[in-house]
């Protein structure tokens, strides 16, 4: 008795993991950071309890559904890349039924419905831009089409913040507006530094990305021009009221992100690709981390 109440107790497990795995969590969680700096860094933060709330679910939600769309329609691409081969609907661990394209659209129709009733009807159409530009816009039109697939894709993340910005104040100000610029500078050299990494899987399985396309050296110099002009964006925001803090962050982790990404352009393997994906994620934490901190600190 105890071993088949052991057995089904991890079948269960398995079952929540797959089921968890394929909604992307751990993006969702940071783009849900990003739309909740993007309300506090507005001018006038003042949302209640409940409001707070339901910005996080409606951007998490929002941005779940896109991302289990994504491992939905992408699954035969998938099955030939080695980091991600294992995901649910390729492994069949989930059957790929019509039935999850009901789950996706019930969780963004929630989602734009709530933040719709609870915040307003511009925020709610920002937390549907988000998801509709990583699910449709990237994934259906053009990540097998361009090599700008994720340069224009990057918008999911900045309507984010606009979306947090929108909750607070449907004239969205000088800060969250310069934040979202940010959010979308960073997408392209975040991206394509583990592009480079796992270049050889991208042609394997036909995706246009940009090493791809040029080749990982001249895609490393594009990470690294990209990566300065993203730093200089970042600092944008100190001529609009961002305080010391914002400043010492930005720099501080930008700096980084731009040392890594010279590395790169130096030595272009999947170590220095690696390094400079986990250097975009250090600064774009610390720029996250300084505008929260500042606008607390206002």
């Amino acid at each position: 008795m105890s071993t088949t109440l052991a057995s089904g107790s991890s079948e269960v497990g398995r079952l929540a993991r797959s089921v968890l795995g394929i909604f992307k969590l751990r993006i969702g969680v940071m783009i849900m950071v990003t739309g909740l700096v993007g309300a506090l860094v507005a001018p006038t933060a003042s949302l209640g309890v409940g409001q707070w709330l339901v910005l996080a679910m409606s951007v998490l939600m929002a941005s779940a559904s896109a991302g289990a769309f994504n491992q939905y329609y992408e699954f035969e691409s998938d099955a030939r890349m080695g980091r991600t081969r294992n995901r649910a609907f390729v492994t069949g661990a989930l059957r790929r039924r019509p039935l999850w394209l009901a789950v996706m659209a019930a969780m963004l129709a929630g989602a734009v419905a709530a933040a719709w009733q609870v915040l307003n009807p511009l925020a709610a159409i920002f937390v549907f831009l988000g998801a509709f530009f990583y699910g449709v816009v990237y994934t259906v039109w053009l990540k097998r089409r361009t090599w700008l697939n994720i340069v224009v894709g990057g918008l999911a993340g900045s309507f984010a913040v606009l979306a947090g910005a929108a909750a607070v104040d449907t004239q969205i100000g000088a800060l969250p507006g310069l934040l979202a610029v940010t959010l979308f500078l960073w997408t392209p050299p975040h991206f394509w530094s583990l592009a480079i990494a796992n270049e050889a899987e991208y042609a394997a399985a036909g995706v246009p990305m940009l090493p791809v396309v040029v080749g990982p050296e001249r895609a490393a110099q594009a990470v690294f021009v990209s990566a300065v002009l993203l730093v200089a964006g970042s600092l944008l925001p100190v001529a609009f009221g961002a305080g010391l803090v914002y400043l010492l962050c930005s720099v501080a982790g930008g700096t980084y992100f731009v040392y890594r990404a010279w590395q790169l352009t130096r030595s272009v393997n999947r170590g220095t690709a690696i390094g400079s994906f986990l250097a975009s994620i250090v600064q774009l934490s610390a720029v996250l981390v300084g505008a929260s901190v500042d606008a607390w600190l206002r």
